[in-house]
């Protein structure tokens, strides 16, 4: 069972030449506005391969001329998977770590002695504790002493890496903010061990780690960026689409104490290794036509001509020769002999990714539609990772759907529950137990000593616990019925909506359990069950917490698996993605854009204000202070201004949406 298919959605065609150039000459070429030597692979796997092997080849380099082989290691969790491929090495290759010493990159400050939390532990969970290193041979910052003891016990940490000859490799990953280690924006090209402070978007960051943001430590001890740069060879390891701007900065922008990791680009043993969703903002991946000539494909040229409308200012029917031939795309005017031409084909085709029938309109020429028009009605089922995801991403076109007639399913997928503040438990047991007292309930024992039981709990919890099963099951209650009670307000029947609970979400801990056979065999049953003409799902892989990328596995998972049956209901089924409360498609990857009036949007609002307790107290809004109702409303009617700018229909706002393609 394939478990991982997000991985390889590409959302544009990019040619192998690009991230696996044939000569040392072409590379060059396409990596132009690269400062950091970056390698580009088409997946987590093949990168992680890359990195392994290469550390693999100078521990046994090291090993045959009878030296250590010092190395940097940090803990983020763009590196996991490069421990789980050195471990899977060692034991299935032989590979020893006997000559390998360890420096932990970092570690957070203030802890106790019996912290959870440290560093030093999860990277001997992730790593040290499966190969055979010398504990000895590990060495880690203390986040236990007191900080007038810190300068000097830096100062110590410092001259232990000196006397093992300096570090060979630093093995790290990049935060969203560009800090490398626990480097932050500010940090000195001149630092060595120190102890800072961590920014917020680095603490939120961490609270995968530490379970909520109150956990998590307020600093930091760390090697400083003069440590790395010491280092002979310095890995950055970093995926998917959550990573790609920071790429970007760090690999193309200027040199900055605001991008930690730029300070990189004054390394030549510097290397970042990515696959092609973390490279998808770098030039040579974006917009090649600046460093190579291209293979012209429809939707490179609809991406080169929205770049160009972006650049000139112009609405795409008033671009001219002159702005193609100032900008580097006089191949286009050769490939289709003017401007006009060019203009003209794109216009159309974003002009036909616009329907407001977004389940294909009946009796209709579908030809320029990006939705069949039979069968009518469809069975669809929209696959919501969070009890609201469905509404705060496509609000608007399941309403839609649903007035147009089709049969509509919504699929929540997990419960919720952990991101459901205690109050609102609270709440909801002030009112049962209100409830039981006035309907003369008051001696139901059961009821009054289950109340008793989580009132306790809630008093005596710490910020680090955490919930019991039963707090975690009045959390999931409370978001059921809200999903019920936005699902009967955009028409859906309660007999078409489903909760799957899918079981990699019930850690009680933000950091979730892996997606494994039985998430998929969950919603491989629902597939059978309604055998859909149409799905939607989270194409929003960057999501913060990782649920949507692990949900969205689940369903490609089960989709192949229909797939390698030969369901004959797949013949007649496609599948779109949304995204949703962080990001939106670029408008050159929109394949399908719903319009929505004024009173379409006020009315996709009201079905996310049904989630109350995703308001103003949700655990999980992150630095964005925006309510989740505001940031969609905020997005919709961006993209909406996006096609109002290239010369197209105006409207208040638009749900976007790319079609996945099974494999």
């Amino acid at each position: 069972m394939r478990l991982n298919l997000s991985e390889e959605i590409v959302l544009n065609s990019v040619s192998e030449d690009f991230y696996r150039p044939k000569t040392a000459v072409d590379r060059s070429e396409i990596t132009r506005f690269e400062k950091i030597y970056t390698d580009i692979y088409p997946s987590i796997a093949e990168g992680t391969r890359f990195l392994a092997n290469s550390i693999a080849t100078q521990i046994k380099k090291k090993a045959c001329e009878g030296k250590y082989y010092v190395l940097a290691a940090g803990t983020g969790l763009s590196l996991t998977p490069v421990y789980e491929e050195l471990i899977r090495l060692h034991k299935e290759e032989g590979l020893s770590f006997k000559n390998v010493v360890v420096f932990n990159a970092y570690e957070y400050f203030p802890l106790n002695e019996k912290s959870n939390y440290k560093s030093i532990t999860q990277l001997r969970k992730k790593f040290i504790d499966h190969v055979d290193i010398d504990l000895q041979n590990v060495f880690t910052p203390d986040g236990t002493i007191p900080q007038e003891q810190v300068q000097e016990s830096c100062r110590l940490y410092e001259q232990r890496i000196k006397t093992f000859g300096g570090l060979d490799a630093a093995l790290l990953g990049i935060g969203r903010s560009g800090n490398i280690a626990c480097n932050e924006p500010g940090s000195s090209l001149a630092s060595t061990s120190r102890l800072i402070l961590l920014d917020a978007l680095s603490r939120q960051e961490m609270t995968m780690s530490f379970g909520s943001l109150e956990s998590v430590p307020p600093c930091s001890i760390t090697i400083g960026i003069k440590t790395i740069l010491s280092a002979k060879k310095v890995f950055i390891a970093a995926w998917g689409d959550e990573k790609a701007g920071i790429i970007q900065e760090m690999v193309e922008g200027s040199v900055t104490d605001s991008i930690p990791a730029s300070f990189l680009q004054t390394h030549e043993g510097a290397c970042v290794v990515t696959d092609l969703a973390g490279a998808a903002r770098l030039t040579r991946i974006v917009h090649p036509w600046l460093v190579t000539s291209c293979k012209w494909t429809d939707k490179l040229t609809r991406s080169a001509l929205v770049w160009l409308c972006g650049i000139t200012k112009k609405p795409i029917l008033k671009l001219t020769n002159k702005d193609y031939n100032e900008n580097g795309l006089s191949e286009l005017l050769a490939l289709y002999g003017s401007a006009y031409n060019a203009n003209i084909k794109i216009f159309n085709d974003l002009q036909h990714t616009i329907t407001g029938w977004p389940g294909g309109k009946p009796n209709a020429d579908d030809s320029n539609r990006p939705e069949r028009a039979n069968p009518y009605p469809k069975r669809v089922i929209v696959f919501s990772p969070h009890p609201d995801d469905d509404v705060i991403s496509m609000g608007g076109t399941l309403r839609r759907l649903v007035q147009q007639g089709h049969e509509v399913h919504v699929a929540y997928e997990t419960s919720g529950n952990i991101a459901v503040g205690d109050e609102e438990v609270t709440r909801f047991m002030h009112f049962i137990n209100g409830f039981n007292q006035l309907f003369n309930n008051a001696g139901d024992e059961v009821i009054r000593g289950k109340y008793k039981e989580i009132k306790e709990f809630l008093k005596n919890k710490n910020p680090n616990d955490i919930d019991s099963v039963d707090v975690r099951t009045i959390k999931g209650l409370i978001r059921r019925c809200e999903a019920r009670m936005a699902s009967s307000y955009n028409g859906i029947p309660l007999s078409r909506v489903h909760f799957l609970d899918l079981p990699f979400y019930e850690s009680g801990k933000i950091e979730k359990l892996p997606m494994k056979e039985a998430d998929v065999k969950i919603v491989q049953k629902l597939l059978q069950e309604v055998q859909p003409h149409q799905i939607y799902v989270a194409g929003d892989l960057a999501d913060p917490h990782g649920t949507h990328r692990k949900c969205t596995n689940a369903v490609l998972a089960a989709l192949d698996e229909e797939k390698k049956a030969n369901a004959k209901w797949l013949d007649d089924c496609r599948v779109w993605m949304y995204r949703g409360a962080w990001a939106e498609w670029e408008i050159e990857n929109i394949e399908m854009c719903v319009p929505m009036s004024p009173e379409e949007l006020r009315a996709k609002r009201n079905s996310i204000l049904r989630h109350q307790s995703q308001m103003e107290s949700a655990p999980f809004l992150g630095n964005d202070e925006r309510l989740f109702w505001q940031r969609a409303e905020d997005r919709n009617r961006g993209t909406a201004e996006l096609y109002d700018k290239l010369g197209l229909a105006c409207y208040e706002a638009m749900e976007a949406f790319v079609q996945y393609h099974l494999l």
